[in-house]
């Protein structure tokens, strides 16, 4: 091996030895350090990459996990609703049974008050139905359709059970038309505040139709009916706010506005001068009093001719 020779600053020459094994583990070891740096640095980008897939991973988790809640969310939500649903057509469904087994069994008495035929009238048969089976165009969407079916039905049924009850006590009672007349004064005490026909609307200052009498009294004074009747309805209506009306015969009909709370119920058969609720300002109203109306076979008519005082 040859030795190298290298010139000193004093211009003296002067050599240096190198063994080959020393060069060749020299080499070695530098090549080894370098791989060993080529290799951490792939180690930290890989380790980068690892994290960043595992973020996207825990990511698309965290998303998918969020959509199953919501989709279960909704499930629930809808299922809760389906159930609420389900409660009221049961309800309903159970109010209807009762108002026709009301009916049937007010229906055969009828029968037997009136002596009509048994073999024409036997409400203990089902009624008679029939028609082609043809399909709905279109489809057929269940939930919508027995809605529909069950409102109107379950009005007419109370419509039904209200006007069968009319008739009952008609048949029942036989009262006279005198008896049926509306005769007595509506409440205790009290006094007529505005009559009927026209007047000036005391809210808007115009020209207005009065269709009853204002019977203007302290505010919780009972409400009386008029005569003996049927009550047809008892509740709330825009305007006259808390409403009972009860029918008499003989085409005789009353209704009681503006009160505070009700005594009565729809059906309910009402004695002479018996009490139906309590004077109050609901509604269309400036202060206490009872709006009372007549109505004669439909027809709006002065209450005044029936009132003995005022």
């Amino acid at each position: 091996m040859k030795k190298p020779l290298y010139i000193s600053s004093s211009g003296n020459l002067f050599g240096l030895v190198m063994h080959r094994k020393l060069v060749l583990s020299a080499c070695a070891l530098l090549l080894a350090l370098a791989s060993f740096g080529a290799w951490g640095v792939y180690s930290v980008y890989r380790s980068e990459q690892l994290s960043l897939a595992l973020q996207q991973a825990q990511k698309f988790i965290h998303h998918e996990r969020s959509d199953k809640d919501r989709r279960i969310a909704e499930l629930r939500s809808q299922l809760q609703a389906d159930n609420d649903k389900l409660a009221v057509y049961a309800r309903t469904l159970g109010q209807m049974q009762a108002r026709m087994a009301r009916l049937d069994a007010l229906g055969s008495h009828l029968v037997e008050v009136a002596a009509l035929d048994k073999s024409e009238f036997d409400f203990s048969l089902t009624p008679a139905f029939g028609g082609l089976r043809q399909p709905l165009a279109g489809g057929y969407d269940a939930d919508t359709s027995l809605r529909r079916s069950l409102e109107p039905m379950h009005a007419k049924l109370k419509q039904l059970d209200v006007q069968l009850a009319a008739v009952d006590f008609m048949l029942e009672k036989k009262n006279s038309a005198s008896v049926a007349r509306p005769h007595a004064w509506p409440t205790t005490g009290g006094w007529i505040s505005s009559g009927f026909g026209p007047r000036i609307d005391p809210f808007t200052g115009r020209p207005a139709v009065h269709r009853g009498v204002d019977i203007a009294n302290h505010y919780g004074a009972p409400v009386l009916a008029a005569s003996p009747g049927v009550v047809t309805f008892a509740g709330k209506m825009e305007d006259f706010g808390y409403v009972v009306d009860i029918a008499h015969g003989y085409g005789y009909k009353t209704r009681y506005a503006h009160l505070s709370s009700l005594s009565v119920h729809v059906g309910d058969v009402m004695a002479d001068h018996q009490m139906i609720g309590r004077i109050g300002s609901t509604g269309h109203s400036t202060g206490p009093h009872l709006h009372y109306e007549v109505r004669h076979r439909g027809k709006l008519i002065n209450p005044g001719a029936f009132l003995h005082r005022g």
